[in-house]
């Protein structure tokens, strides 16, 4: 029975993979020809095919492949992130990514909080959870913006630095709340607590994960391994995520900091052979594709169309307060003591317009959805209107606004060197 169930699992799996890998090529070229972003097209692709309409795919059936899909997705397009971060930029905004990452989170799960209180009459801890949810932003819905519009590098990093960040804050912020929902109690310190545990493990295991593994692929006289650098691009992924959580630290904060090891290889005196680093490269690009296809298309998949219907009037109307009121706050607040990184008006502008919503908003609404918390529908429409809003209108207009701002790069072909 059990070699049954096996079989069943991961016959499905592969079905899931194989759906998913032949819409989103298609879908892919299509983006190419539109001009516009595919996470948008796989995520409306996961609204026709999912259970809301032709239901051919219902990945809500098969858990452990759905959350397979999210958790290894989420952090190899999170590693990929690190590896795109430069440290010498990141130390001239270490200061507003800070504040982002921290202050941010609280403020925007305050104001949207106080909102959702107001337009749909929850309890203020429920409001405050929902605020919780949707305050963090999502790098793996950033990283594949940036790699189709080419943006100044300060705003870039910054801002995926941010998304990167932040998940950790937003997910313990999260489960505090939710400890406070279920049973009444709250405790500051133990929130801190929890908070620093979370993110020095988290860094801890992913320099440790980091930088080993990237010896064991450079020139170095450890670097035995360096023909299988693309195999160690998963081992990374996996070990760092898996001990992060084992240890209570964040999976997400590990991985990310080992991309950011692997990414700055040079500022720790390592080195990968020419032939292995584009090999490596090639690689992880396709990984970090499919993994971004199956992401926006299961969360295609699990939108809730029905409560959507029933809530979409009063969910719009806290997208707009999320998006109007508390991110231009946040980044007003949070850029306002950092005089070194030198912000324009416009690029303050730029950064307010900038906070898409993906996964890991996705996922803590999914745990509250399955805890049948007061107010979960209410919850998860407004995640999901989240998600959709801010992918279809702030990711499809990202290069507009960034023109109109003037803080777009000058584009150039782009040569893939070994020299990070």
């Amino acid at each position: 029975m059990e070699s049954t169930v096996e079989a069943i699992a991961t016959n499905n799996l592969l079905i899931i993979f194989a759906a998913i890998a032949i819409i989103g090529i298609v879908l892919g070229k299509l983006s190419e020809i539109l001009k516009v972003p595919d996470v948008i097209l796989y995520l409306v692709a996961g609204i026709i095919i999912g259970p809301s309409l032709l239901n051919l795919i219902s990945v809500q059936a098969f858990p452990i492949e759905n959350n397979l899909i999210l958790t290894f997705g989420s952090a190899f397009i999170l590693y990929e992130g690190g590896k795109e971060i430069n440290l010498k930029v990141l130390n001239k905004v270490k200061i507003s990514v800070g504040m982002l990452a921290t202050v941010g989170v609280v403020v925007s799960a305050l104001v949207v909080g106080v909102a959702s209180g107001k337009v749909f009459g929850l309890p203020i801890m429920t409001a405050l959870l929902l605020g919780a949810v949707v305050a963090s932003t999502d790098p793996a819905a950033l990283i594949p913006v940036f790699k189709q519009v080419t943006i100044k590098n300060k705003i870039k990093q910054t801002v995926v630095s941010e998304s990167a960040f932040n998940d950790a804050v937003g997910a313990i912020l999260v489960s505090t709340l939710l400890g406070v929902v279920t049973s009444g109690e709250f405790s500051a310190m133990k929130s801190v607590g929890e908070l620093l545990i979370s993110t020095v493990v988290g860094v801890l295991i992913g320099l440790a994960v980091g930088y080993l593994l990237t010896v064991l692929v450079s020139d170095k006289k450890w670097g035995v391994f360096h023909s299988y650098a693309p195999i160690m691009s998963i081992l990374k992924v996996a070990l760092a995520y898996e001990l992060a959580t084992v240890l209570h630290g964040s999976g997400y904060m590990a991985v990310f900091i080992a991309g950011l090891i692997a990414g700055n290889k040079k500022l720790f005196g390592l080195w990968i052979p020419e032939e292995d680093f584009h090999s490596e490269h090639i690689f992880s690009e396709s990984i970090g594709s499919l993994s971004r296809m199956a992401i926006f298309v299961v969360l295609g998949t699990q939108v809730n169309l029905d409560a959507l219907s029933k809530y979409w009037a009063p969910s719009l109307l806290i997208v707009l307060v999320l998006m109007f009121i508390a991110r231009p706050l946040v980044v007003l607040i949070c850029t306002m003591f950092d005089k070194d990184a030198k912000w324009t008006f416009k690029e303050k502008l730029f950064m307010m317009w900038v906070r898409e919503t993906g996964v890991i908003p996705a996922a803590l609404s999914g745990i509250i959805v399955s805890m049948k918390l007061p107010g979960y529908e209410i919850i998860s429409s407004v995640v999901f209107m989240t998600i959709l809003v801010t992918l279809i209108v702030q990711a499809s207009t990202t290069k507009l606004v960034a023109k109109k701002l003037d803080v777009l790069e000058e584009e150039n072909t782009e040569v893939v060197e070994n020299i990070a």
